[in-house]
């Protein structure tokens, strides 16, 4: 199913309609947090009703962890300048405060507004706690996906790659830099789980557009990669990977009131955010 956070509750949809759950959780992070949250879902009781077109909330306000897979896609690899296939994935730790949700504002950096780039991603969110898992069953940990937009600051990516003295982290970590949502899909809507659409959208223009089963490291790999360093738990984020088409190429850097869309699988809506100064 998909499922929403709204000024009345977690809500999921109902054709037209947002069903709103008469459950205690204030979002879908601390939904997954209890080991039964999802299953509480199919028993709950309506408190409401909400048009589709209703606003939503954030699902994910700051999540645990956020990790973000690099050069995922062979097309985003190319165009970065990449001559050969990487051994294992490359992935970044971002901070949970860089995550907003849909409609919110992403805000340029004072420090750092110049080169600000999309990159539209589908992201897996963990629902079961995952230490030293194996690729072949990952998605028995995850509760579903989401679309991100991992958001990156070119010129501070630049220093990191020239020995500058930060961290490539750095450049994906600022505030609002991380928007998610709009909601989630639970793992059982997603018909084939390993070849997802992902498509993203500027200023009405298609800019990225690409499938999951193109992937270099899928979601069992990436979840197998991480969780031999680090315990993965409910809620937190797993960015798969930016398709070919990112600003740096083109040169088409974020400028106060872009807007961005991403779209993942289909029946979830489009995460949409405005840029701002």
């Amino acid at each position: 199913m998909a499922l929403y956070v709204t000024h009345a509750g977690i809500a999921r949809r109902d054709g037209d309609d947002l069903v709103v759950l008469d459950l205690p959780h204030p979002h879908l992070g601390a939904l997954l947090d209890d080991a039964d949250g999802l299953a509480r879902i199919a028993s709950a009781p309506t408190r409401t009703r909400l048009p589709a077109s209703a606003p939503l909330l954030p699902p994910f306000p700051n999540p645990g962890k956020i990790w973000v897979a690099g050069l995922n896609y062979a097309g985003h690899a190319a165009e970065a300048g990449a001559t050969e296939r990487p051994k294992r994935p490359l992935v970044y730790l971002c901070p949970g405060s860089a995550a907003i949700g849909p409609g919110d504002h992403i805000q340029l950096p004072d420090v750092a507004p110049g080169a600000v780039d999309y990159e539209g991603e589908v992201a897996v969110v963990i629902g079961r706690r995952a230490t030293r898992v194996d690729a072949s069953n990952a998605w028995d940990h995850v509760a579903g996906v989401t679309a991100c937009n991992d958001v990156t600051a070119r010129d501070v990516q630049g220093w990191a790659l020239k020995g500058g003295g930060v961290d490539i982290a750095l450049s994906k970590s600022f505030d609002t830099f991380k928007p998610l949502g709009p909601g989630l899909i639970t793992t059982g809507e997603l018909g084939d789980r390993d070849d997802i659409a992902v498509r993203t959208i500027v200023n009405g223009a298609v800019r990225q557009e690409d499938r999951t089963s193109n992937l270099i490291f899928g979601v069992g790999e990436l979840i197998e990669y991480i969780s031999r360093f680090t315990t993965l738990d409910p809620g937190d984020v797993i960015s798969t990977g930016s398709p070919a088409g990112v600003g740096f190429v083109s040169g088409s850097y974020l400028r106060p009131d872009d807007v961005i869309q991403v779209e993942v699988g289909s029946g979830l809506g489009r995460l949409t955010n405005r840029v701002t100064a």
